[in-house]
Parts: C-alpha cells; sequence; structure tokens
C-alpha cells in the first residue's frame, strides 16, 4: 500500500507542478510529514524523488538546445557544496524548528505565486 500512495503522490505531483510550474517538494515533504516521516526524512527522500524528473527535463531540454551547460555546472557544484551545509544545519536543528522553517518557505512560495498571478494579464 506504501507503494501505490507514494506512486499517487508522484503522479499528482507531477501534474501540479507542470500546470502550476511549482517544484514537486512543495507538494512531497508536506504529504509525506502527514503520513509519518520526520521533516530531515520527507526532505531528503523529495529530493532523491526529483532526480529522475531533473534527468527527463535535461534531457528534453538538451533536445530543444536550451540548456546551458557552463551555467549550468557552476549551479551544480555550487549546489552541491550549500547541500552538505543545509544537511548538517537541518540535522542540527530540532524537528519542529525545521518544521516551522520549511512552513515559512511555502508561505513565501505562495505569496510570490500570488503575486505573479495579481501581474500577469488575464488569458481569455
Amino acid at each position: 500500500m506504501t507503494y501505490v500512495a507514494a506512486a499517487v503522490l508522484g503522479i499528482v505531483a507531477g501534474v501540479l507542478g507542470g500546470m502550476f510550474g511549482v517544484g514537486g517538494g512543495i507538494l512531497f515533504v508536506p504529504t509525506l510529514v502527514a503520513v509519518g516521516l520526520t521533516q530531515v526524512h520527507a526532505e531528503a527522500t523529495s529530493l532523491l524523488a526529483i532526480v529522475p524528473a531533473v534527468l527527463v527535463g535535461v534531457w528534453r531540454h538538451h533536445a530543444y538546445g536550451n540548456v546551458r551547460w557552463r551555467a549550468a555546472a557552476t549551479i551544480g557544484v555550487a549546489s552541491a557544496a550549500a547541500v552538505v551545509a543545509g544537511a548538517a544545519l537541518a540535522l542540527a536543528l530540532p524537528s519542529a524548528d525545521l518544521e516551522r522553517i520549511f512552513a515559512v518557505l511555502l508561505l513565501l512560495t505562495a505569496g510570490q505565486i500570488a503575486q505573479q498571478a495579481r501581474k500577469s494579464p488575464e488569458r481569455p
């Protein structure tokens, strides 16, 4: 049953992410916490689950000529270094604090999406 729930979560997150342009982590992490994972385990699981989607996205955008490899390598190296620091910080924080920080991130993301929606022209 857990694998079925995980597959459904992946499909729903993929469809909603594609429709609204949000990352899967915004949907994965709260759902994984709700089904019993700790905040740290939910975040780590979400990061690993995103890898296949990233690989497919890179492959498709490379075919369209949209990937700037030098910029991608620079961002990738900087991100890898920052992940080590972020993981250490996440493990050092109490779970409740990490959940609060994640909730603030979700609220900021929701505010940014709402602000962009107000600025964009209406479509028929």
